[in-house]
């Protein structure tokens, strides 16, 4: 089986709709594959961050749900249960105890690790602004927007563990 189907060659792609289910040939600047292509963007950062840091099954995982979320938005009926959200609530939790309360803003560039994070978060945030366009238009599942917004959380959180072994 070769990569290339050249289906794709004139701007349009296939995806599944999240209606009727059936396959639908869809532009490839649509608003459903510009939100999917981001979170596909915020995967990749995180394979970089994932390279340099060591909680690495943290950032798989990561990776794993935000795959999830894109074939969700590709038309696949997938569960996306809350306990997806905890697990980040409670990393959040566990890593604000060590590092206390957050004083002034935190400016990106204290290590590589923790400008990658920074970097992955603000693609996150702009893959969630997309779902949040997507949603005003069709029925998006409410956790992927809850986990979108505390990923978001645990990225900057994760940052400022980093910056903090600078």
């Amino acid at each position: 089986m070769r990569i290339y189907t050249k289906k794709g060659d004139f701007g349009e792609t296939d995806i599944f709709d999240p209606k009727t289910r059936k396959k639908i040939r869809v532009a490839k600047d649509s608003l459903r594959i510009r939100t999917f292509g981001t979170i596909d963007e915020a995967v990749s950062l995180l394979g970089i961050v994932k390279a340099r840091m060591f909680e690495k099954a943290l950032i798989e995982k990561i990776q794993k749900d935000l795959f999830r979320i894109s074939s969700i938005l590709a038309g696949f009926n997938l569960p996306f249960p809350k306990s997806k959200i905890l697990f980040l609530e409670k990393k959040i939790d566990e890593l604000e105890k060590k590092l206390g309360p957050q004083k002034g803003f935190l400016v990106p560039g204290a290590n590589l690790s923790s400008s990658y994070l920074h970097l992955s978060r603000a693609v996150v945030r702009r893959g969630e602004r997309l779902v949040v366009t997507l949603s005003k238009k069709e029925k998006i599942k409410p956790n992927i927007l809850i986990y979108l917004n505390r990923l978001s959380d645990l990225l900057f959180t994760l940052a400022r563990n980093e910056s903090k072994k600078a």
